[in-house]
């Protein structure tokens, strides 16, 4: 069964950190490009970030640029953003996606288009 599950969602106070990974199983994630997707509440889902194939370059949302750090240990089949100073606007569900080598674009912006697949998302919550 293909899938990517993510963890490490918590929640945090204002200006602290956390890394969210997210495993693929049922493939080899060196092949795919990834994207980081956040949705808050009644809110339209956001781009954040995505990388291209192993040891590519990483683009990422305007409003994480020198905050966020997308990263991936292929070892692990694993893929990583790292969040520092965090704000109460990072809250929401975060989802990692995986696009095809041949057919996704990792854009400027941080999003990646199309994807093929999807986890389950983990929550972050940034909060006093």
């Amino acid at each position: 069964q293909l899938q990517l599950v993510e963890s490490g969602g918590d929640l945090v106070q204002p200006g602290g950190s956390l890394r969210l990974s997210c495993a693929a199983s049922g493939f080899t994630l060196d092949y795919y490009k990834i994207g980081w997707f956040r949705q808050a509440p009644g809110k339209e889902r956001e781009v954040v970030s995505c990388i291209r194939i192993s040891g590519g370059s990483t683009n990422y949302a305007d409003s994480v640029k020198g905050r966020f750090t997308i990263s991936r240990d292929n070892t692990k089949n694993t893929e990583y953003l790292q969040m520092n100073s965090l704000k109460p606007e990072n809250t929401g569900v975060y989802y990692c996606a995986a696009g095809a080598r041949t057919d996704s674009v990792c854009r400027q912006n941080g999003e990646l288009r199309p994807t093929r697949y999807w986890g389950q998302g983990t929550q972050v919550t940034v909060s006093s």
